[in-house]
């Protein structure tokens, strides 16, 4: 029964589209329940062999026997090779899964990677260098929501260039709200 129980996990979380982490939690989840279940398992072993042994006590107080102690050695031992294979069983179906989902997720992991890299090789080159070819007199400005280098030039009748230059901005797509910006030349 548990191993239908199992198979039904197991095809639910390969049938399902989740995000990675929902998946290993799933994953994570699904391996808590089998070793409870191998715990479980081995719990009934002991009570199984508990039982035994007071069987034997019974009979040898009531001076015949219900099974013989060959008998129970067996039913012990074929119960017992049953569990071991069901957990090996069980491990490799279990390590299976985990293998094939860390197969798809480290996939995954390498896609976003290589986007991540297409999107760094395609910005523009960071600016190093400035020159002191602006109009020394200006205004300040402080940077409002909505706010480009290209909409405050067109705002104050400054050049872009110029504000890049006097504000020494190595990137112009990274102005902040509330920066307070030197506008050369400025209105």
């Amino acid at each position: 029964m548990w191993k239908t129980v199992l198979w039904a996990l197991v095809l639910a979380a390969s049938a399902s589209a989740q995000t990675p982490s929902v998946e290993l939690a799933n994953l994570r989840e699904d391996v808590r329940g089998l070793v409870q279940r191998v715990g479980e398992l081995s719990l009934r072993v002991e009570q199984l062999e508990r039982e035994n042994t007071q069987l034997r006590a019974q009979a040898g107080e009531a001076g015949r026997s219900y099974a013989t102690v060959a008998q129970l050695n067996e039913a012990v031992a074929a119960l017992n090779q049953s569990i071991r294979a069901s957990a090996a069983s069980t491990r490799s179906e279990t390590l299976q899964q985990v293998s094939g989902q860390m197969e798809t997720l480290a996939k995954q992991t390498n896609a976003a990677i290589d986007s991540l890299a297409k999107g760094l090789a395609t910005r523009a080159p960071v600016q190093t260098t400035f020159t002191e070819d602006y109009p020394k007199e200006g205004i300040s400005y402080t940077v409002q929501r909505g706010d480009t280098l290209a909409v405050i030039a067109r705002k104050t009748g400054a050049k872009v260039q110029d504000i890049v230059n006097a504000n020494k901005i190595s990137d112009p797509s990274r102005i902040n709200v509330g920066q307070t910006l030197f506008i050369p030349g400025g209105k």
